[in-house]
This record gives structure tokens, C-alpha cells and sequence, in this order.
């Protein structure tokens, strides 16, 4: 039976310092995609786990959609009441957009509520991906991403 977060047991081991982790905050988020383009740790939708020493850096992504947004919202209401492990850092928030289009307003007001809790990296609609393919040049705000999760891209978007 897994141990609880700070247990004596647990304690005995630590997050690593090496790498980022992707957390979805839900399913099909995009933290599969984040970490075949940029490398680090697809946490799924849990939290790190000290006993196989995952990253203690980390970025939970989620959808721009309402149950996405409400889905990160939860995320962070389990940070605030310390259900995460020790050591954990939350180094930003990841909003893949759910759609080509422009925000709905209620969205718009979400995410400047979320970015008084974290810096917040948006990603644009990218069409490519929905065929499974990458795009011939990345957008500003994924390289803004890379960098912001230590990650070093190539002019063509490859990791370097």
C-alpha cells in the first residue's frame, strides 16, 4: 500500500532535481504532447512520486475549455492544502487551447484569476496536431514554454 505523503517511509527518498513534469490536470489535457516535444516527464494526472525519483519540478497543463479551467482550478486548490509531495514546485501553469477561436469572456476572466496563482503559458490553437503531425515552425508561445521549462530548442523547434 502506498505511503502517505510525508511518512517516514517516504521521507527517505526525495523528488529528483533533473527535469520537468507534465501534470494533466485531466485527461487528454496535452501533457503527452508537451513531453514528446519537449522532453521531461509525462506525469499523467498524478502527482510525482518520490520512490521512482520523477521530477520535483514541475507544470500542470489543462485544456482552455470550462472543464478544463475548472479541472486546473482543482489542481491548485490541492496545492494550496498541501496534498502534494514534499519538495514539489510548481514552476507554471499550461492552457492548450481547446479550439481555434477567441475565448469566450468567462474563460478570459478564469485565466487572469489563474495567473494570480502561477505564471501562465498559453498555447495556441495548433492544426497540425489534431493529424497527428508537427508543425513546419512552432509558435512564439511554445518557445516561450520550452524556455520557461529549461528546455533548449533549435531554430526548427528541435530539442538541442
Amino acid at each position: 500500500m502506498p505511503q502517505p505523503y510525508g511518512s517516514a517511509a517516504s521521507s527517505r527518498r526525495a523528488l529528483s532535481d533533473e527535469g520537468i513534469g507534465w501534470i494533466g490536470a485531466h485527461g487528454g489535457a496535452g501533457a503527452t504532447t508537451l513531453t514528446q516535444l519537449l522532453g521531461g516527464t509525462d506525469l499523467g494526472c498524478r502527482w510525482p512520486d518520490e520512490e521512482l525519483a520523477e521530477p520535483g519540478t514541475v507544470m500542470l497543463v489543462a485544456r482552455t475549455n470550462a472543464e478544463g479551467m475548472r479541472a486546473m482550478s482543482r489542481a491548485l486548490n490541492a496545492l494550496r492544502e498541501g496534498r502534494h509531495p514534499a519538495g514539489m514546485r510548481l514552476t507554471g501553469l499550461v492552457l492548450l487551447a481547446d479550439a481555434p477561436e477567441r475565448l469566450p469572456m468567462a474563460l478570459s476572466r478564469r485565466i487572469r484569476v489563474l495567473r494570480s496563482v502561477a505564471p501562465v503559458h498559453r498555447v495556441p490553437w495548433i492544426p497540425a496536431w489534431r493529424l497527428g503531425q508537427q508543425p513546419p515552425k512552432l509558435p512564439k508561445a511554445l518557445l516561450k514554454l520550452a524556455t520557461a521549462a529549461g528546455v533548449h530548442l533549435d531554430e526548427k523547434g528541435r530539442r538541442s
